[in-house]
């Protein structure tokens, strides 16, 4: 099978093209490989493929109208894992525009694509943001989007609204993946596991904000890689009893679906600095800061919609991704432990 993957020197993009070659696919990658963060990152990651004849990297914008439309005729993928995109919450306050581009003009290219295309199946990137002001945990797929605290979740609850007319019109099957707080090794800088461990090893103190009365839903990046494969292959069909009536917003008539892809198992933010800090050895000095504009005070996956589809079951505990995780920092940045 071919797979188009775009944001291929991601962090999550990266780890499903290597697990999508490990089984055997044709992976087509598709990166712009800015700037966001660093891009000597992103090619460290992109080297872990680059023996490899079954991947190919393509340099280019998903916001360029006319080259994703030349890469799509000239690729054809029987299927695409959509993961590019403006992430972040705090960045879009500040840079709107960007998220845009490429979270708004991107997705629909890749959309138009698929349709001239005829792809088979289109998984793609949401997030746990665009739960917003929603309060009720675990977060359910039954649940309102409709409320979004940042750009970012607003963008990507556009990207939910706009798969779906395509399944609708065309009858292009989506899943989309709301994904909860991934983290683990080759994670982007801007995450507060990555950022915490820079300042701690350089004897920095850390930002805590809302005082670190935070919960979040930490879901392990090979947990992600598994449930988005497994996504994958089961291509989205419509839902026999879904009713215009009474409509269950996570399916429909059409092949659309979206589902939570998380851990299950929130975590407060203290008990992942305390793991941190244990692993890495050294103190943190925590420097409690109110919540930031567009946060939210905790998240909380229910996976149950996702494991009765593809038999998504996380098994990963916070002190082993952990771990994991720092095992990979200390040994890529040269930091030695205690």
């Amino acid at each position: 099978m071919k797979v188009l993957v775009t944001g291929a020197a991601g962090f999550i993009g990266s780890a499903v093209s290597r697990a999508l070659r490990a089984r055997g696919d044709i992976v087509e990658g598709v990166d712009n490989l800015n700037d966001y963060y660093e891009v000597s990152l992103k090619r460290d990651r992109l080297s872990l493929l680059k023996d490899d004849d079954g991947f190919t990297l393509h340099e280019c914008d998903i916001a360029d109208r006319d080259a994703m439309a030349a890469l799509f005729d000239s690729v054809r993928p029987d299927r695409i894992v959509h993961l590019a995109a403006q992430a972040g919450v705090r960045y879009s306050i500040d840079n709107p525009h960007v998220y845009a581009d490429s979270n708004l003009v991107g997705f629909l290219n890749i959309l138009e694509g698929c349709r001239q295309t005829e792809v088979a199946h289109l998984v793609y990137a949401s997030t746990s943001s665009v739960y917003g002001a929603n309060t009720t945990m675990p977060f359910a797929e039954t649940h309102s989007v409709d409320h979004p605290v940042s750009l970012y979740a607003a963008t990507k609850k556009a990207n939910e609204v706009m798969a779906h007319s395509y399944a609708e019109l065309y009858g292009l099957p989506c899943t989309g993946l709301r994904f909860f707080t991934v983290y683990g090794p080759w994670m982007r800088p801007d995450m507060a596991l990555f950022k915490f461990a820079k300042k701690i090893v350089a004897g920095e103190p850390i930002d805590v904000y809302n005082r670190g009365e935070m919960v979040r839903d930490f879901t392990y990046i090979d947990d992600v890689v598994a449930g988005i494969i497994a996504s994958l292959d089961k291509v989205a069909t419509p839902e026999p009893d879904w009713s215009p009536a009474d409509p269950y917003p996570a399916a429909s008539s059409a092949p659309f679906r979206v589902y939570n892809i998380g851990n299950g198992q929130p975590v407060p933010l203290l008990r992942y600095i305390d793991v941190l800090e244990k692993e890495l050895g050294l103190p943190v000095e925590r420097n409690y800061m109110p919540m930031q504009p567009g946060d939210v005070p905790g998240t909380s996956a229910s996976v149950q919609a996702l494991e009765q589809a593809v038999g998504y079951r996380p098994d990963t505990p916070v002190e082993t991704g952990v771990a994991r995780f720092v095992d990979w920092f200390t040994d890529y940045y040269g930091v030695t432990r205690t």
